[in-house]
Protein backbone atom coordinates (compact mmCIF):
# COMPACT_ATOMS: atom_id res chain seq x y z
CA UNK A 1 0.00 0.00 0.00
CA UNK A 2 1.39 3.57 -0.88
CA UNK A 3 0.64 6.54 1.24
CA UNK A 4 0.30 10.24 0.38
CA UNK A 5 -0.63 13.18 2.55
CA UNK A 6 -3.67 14.97 2.35
CA UNK A 7 -2.35 18.01 0.89
CA UNK A 8 -0.78 16.42 -2.03
CA UNK A 9 -4.28 14.22 -2.57
CA UNK A 10 -5.89 17.63 -3.13
CA UNK A 11 -2.82 18.98 -5.58
CA UNK A 12 -2.93 15.32 -7.43
CA UNK A 13 -6.28 13.75 -6.68
CA UNK A 14 -6.09 12.28 -10.95
CA UNK A 15 -2.52 10.37 -9.84
CA UNK A 16 -3.79 9.12 -6.70
CA UNK A 17 -7.04 7.74 -8.36
CA UNK A 18 -5.26 6.09 -11.02
CA UNK A 19 -2.60 4.90 -8.47
CA UNK A 20 -5.15 3.50 -6.70
CA UNK A 21 -6.64 1.05 -9.66
CA UNK A 22 -3.32 -0.34 -8.87
CA UNK A 23 -3.54 -0.75 -4.92
CA UNK A 24 -4.73 0.86 -2.01
CA UNK A 25 -3.53 4.01 -1.46
CA UNK A 26 -3.91 5.56 1.81
CA UNK A 27 -4.05 9.59 2.71
CA UNK A 28 -2.46 10.91 5.76
CA UNK A 29 -2.56 13.97 8.15
CA UNK A 30 -0.27 15.63 9.27
CA UNK A 31 2.24 13.51 7.72
CA UNK A 32 0.96 10.04 9.80
CA UNK A 33 -2.15 10.26 11.36
CA UNK A 34 -4.69 8.12 8.73
CA UNK A 35 -7.68 9.60 7.31
CA UNK A 36 -8.58 7.62 4.23
CA UNK A 37 -7.99 4.81 2.00
CA UNK A 38 -8.51 5.27 -1.30
CA UNK A 39 -9.30 1.71 -3.82
CA UNK A 40 -10.46 0.71 -6.82
CA UNK A 41 -14.13 0.48 -7.44
CA UNK A 42 -13.20 -3.35 -8.07
CA UNK A 43 -11.38 -3.76 -5.10
CA UNK A 44 -14.29 -2.40 -3.00
CA UNK A 45 -16.79 -4.60 -4.15
CA UNK A 46 -14.70 -7.98 -4.12
CA UNK A 47 -14.21 -6.83 -0.04
CA UNK A 48 -17.86 -6.09 0.53
CA UNK A 49 -18.52 -9.76 -1.03
CA UNK A 50 -15.88 -11.28 1.28
CA UNK A 51 -17.53 -9.68 3.83
CA UNK A 52 -20.72 -10.58 3.34
CA UNK A 53 -19.86 -14.53 2.60
CA UNK A 54 -18.15 -14.63 5.85
CA UNK A 55 -21.51 -12.89 7.67
CA UNK A 56 -23.61 -16.00 5.46
CA UNK A 57 -20.77 -18.60 6.05
CA UNK A 58 -21.12 -17.77 10.16
CA UNK A 59 -25.12 -17.60 9.89
CA UNK A 60 -25.00 -21.01 8.20
CA UNK A 61 -22.58 -22.74 10.78
CA UNK A 62 -24.90 -21.27 13.92
CA UNK A 63 -27.53 -23.00 11.85
CA UNK A 64 -25.95 -26.44 11.99
CA UNK A 65 -24.79 -26.21 15.39
CA UNK A 66 -28.41 -25.16 16.62
CA UNK A 67 -29.85 -27.92 18.39
CA UNK A 68 -33.55 -28.91 17.95
CA UNK A 69 -36.48 -28.41 15.74
CA UNK A 70 -38.77 -25.18 14.79
CA UNK A 71 -42.44 -25.70 14.21
CA UNK A 72 -43.81 -24.55 11.42
CA UNK A 73 -45.83 -22.17 13.29
CA UNK A 74 -42.36 -20.98 15.12
CA UNK A 75 -41.14 -20.23 11.30
CA UNK A 76 -44.50 -18.79 10.33
CA UNK A 77 -44.55 -16.45 13.70
CA UNK A 78 -40.59 -15.61 12.80
CA UNK A 79 -40.98 -14.57 9.11
CA UNK A 80 -43.86 -12.37 9.93
CA UNK A 81 -46.38 -14.37 7.84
Amino acid sequence: MTSTTLSDFRAHQSKVLDDAQREPVEILSRGSRRRAVVVSPEFFDRAVQALEDQNDIRGAAEARAENGQVSHEELMAELGL
